[in-house]
């Protein structure tokens, strides 16, 4: 349609005698033939006949021109990255500054000079990346930079004298949740839009709301039967935007609710089953309403067990990091223990009691519900916070996905087995970090340096957010495909029609340990 040419029809050496091709206006196409301009929308139908009896058929239509024939300006961006590197410290300083005084002399396009930068410049060993919506905004994030004083609109990473290790996508459970969160994607990202959509008519046979409208709407966050699917919704999809933009998992590892997440993305369930299991199982956790309690306790896990003693109806509902633990129970039990403890403390936001005693009493309903579940080979190595160890996602039937709520979630022990296995990089992909505290406790307790990162954060659900955190990720020596944020309909707005490069994923063994 670009190029007014109609293509031939592949793999046809001369038309089929059974046709009679002299009656009526319909002709093979035997070769490439001008799409002449005929007053009208010209159109054109697009048909493939598969041996396998699966058949597509398109019609397109030619879109109007902009004014005067050209095309139109685009839209303005909502943010762009800039990226510098240099071989050391000072030298990127000092680049820093070279930029900033460039830009300022005169006028400057800043999408096009974020495109420039990333496909015309080398990344060196010492790397930052600046982020801003508008010239002013980039230009001071450059002179912090040049300063040595980043401010929140600067990602400066180490100095990389190695490769950056295998990257983990880390997927919470509730806790990330705000009112209109990812807001800001569904407009930007046309990948996360498409995601969230899927997601909702995956989720559609289960529940009776929109998911778009609960993603806004902070009485229906508060519903554990809505919360519970819409998080689910919104980490799929932005594990779906940083695959597009070339960041690609080695392994997935998910907390709580957050392993259906894993599971999907690890390819063990599909988005069926998915949707199936976090809805279904969330319409069952209402029965449970309003009889337990959830608390954090900043100590060792060792330190929690001894301190149960005594506490039956209190449980270690999760073991987030080496002085990070939860404790679940029924509601006035859970508050008698908190007041015997003087380390640091605090109740969660919910009304029952997840990974307890207290989940026994739907196991067969959820037995039920759940029966239909059909899992599969992983594609992505998957690590079990259930079981602690690495699992081919065969085994994530509907018990699997009891005992994921019913048991204790082993999560610091995942980033400690991840961490001795060369993952040097934690992308929690979610609205708001939720686990890179207890990460960054066990990656500083293994001696090991790592990139420890949230993709979203409260308030900030839009592609400025986004490209901090992929920025983040580049200089940290993660590979990013730029190219896919300067082209047109992404985060960066591009005004420029721009083809972006194709990045392989890095794919591991399904559902064994990644080499």
């Amino acid at each position: 349609m670009r190029h007014a040419v109609l293509p031939k029809t592949l793999h046809v050496d001369e038309p089929t005698p059974h046709v009679d091709w002299s009656s009526g206006a319909v002709a093979l196409l035997t070769e490439p033939v001008a799409w002449k301009a005929n007053g009208h929308p010209r159109r054109a139908a697009v048909s493939s006949f598969g041996v396998s009896g699966t058949n597509a058929h398109v019609i397109i239509e030619e879109p109007e021109e902009a004014p005067g024939g050209e095309p139109g300006p685009g839209v303005a961006p909502t943010a762009v990255p800039w990226l510098v590197s240099a071989r050391s410290e000072p030298a990127l300083r000092a680049q820093a500054a070279r930029l900033a005084d460039f830009v300022s002399a005169g006028a400057a396009e800043i999408t096009d000079i974020g495109y420039t930068l990333v496909t015309n410049r080398g990344a060196l060993s010492h790397r930052a990346a600046v982020v801003g919506a508008d010239l002013d905004s980039l230009v001071r994030s450059l002179g912090e930079l040049a300063a040595g004083e980043p401010g929140p609109g600067v990602v400066v990473g180490p100095a990389l004298g190695s490769a950056s290790g295998k990257v983990a996508f880390v997927f919470p459970g509730q806790g990330s949740q705000w009112a209109g969160m990812a807001a800001g994607l569904l407009a930007d990202s046309p990948v996360f839009a498409a995601s969230i959509d899927e997601c909702a008519a995956a989720l559609a046979p289960f529940v009776d709301w929109d998911l778009r409208a609960a993603l806004a709407d902070p009485a229906m966050l508060d519903r554990v039967d809505v919360v519970q699917p819409a998080l689910f919704a919104v980490m799929v999809s932005l594990a779906a935007v940083w695959r597009h933009h070339g960041v690609h998992p080695d392994a997935v590892v998910g907390h709580s609710q957050g392993e259906i997440a894993a599971a999907y993305v690890a390819g063990a369930l599909s988005l069926e089953d998915a949707a199936r299991v976090v809805a279904l199982r969330s319409k069952a956790l209402v029965a449970l309403a309003g009889a337990g309690a959830m608390l954090s306790v900043a100590a060792p896990v060792d330190d929690v067990r001894s301190w149960l003693d005594g506490h039956d109806e209190v449980a270690i509902a999760a073991v987030n990091g080496p002085s990070s633990v939860v404790v679940a129970g029924a509601t006035a039990a859970v508050e008698a223990f908190q007041e015997t403890l003087t380390v640091r403390t605090k109740r969660i936001a919910v009304d029952y009691a997840s990974h307890s005693p207290q989940v026994e009493a739907i196991a067969a309903e959820l037995a039920t519900l759940l029966a239909a579940v059909r899992p599969r080979q992983a594609e992505v190595a998957w690590y079990s916070t259930v079981e602690s160890r690495w699992i081919d996602g065969t085994g994530a039937d509907a018990d699997y996905w009891y005992r994921n709520l019913r048991n204790t979630v082993w999560f610091a022990p995942a980033t400690e087995a991840l961490l001795g296995e060369g993952f040097r990089a934690f992308v929690e992909a979610s609205a708001h970090p939720v686990l890179t505290t207890g990460i960054q406790e066990s990656v500083d307790a293994s001696g090991a340096t790592a990139l420890v990162t949230g993709t979203l954060r409260r308030d900030e659900g839009g592609a400025d957010r986004l490209l901090t955190s992929l920025g983040a990720a580049h200089v940290h020596g993660i590979p990013v495909d730029w190219a896919t944020v300067f082209a047109p309909g992404n985060p960066a707005g591009s005004t420029c029609p721009r083809t972006p490069s194709s990045a392989p994923a890095t794919g591991s063994n399904p559902g064994r340990r990644p080499r």
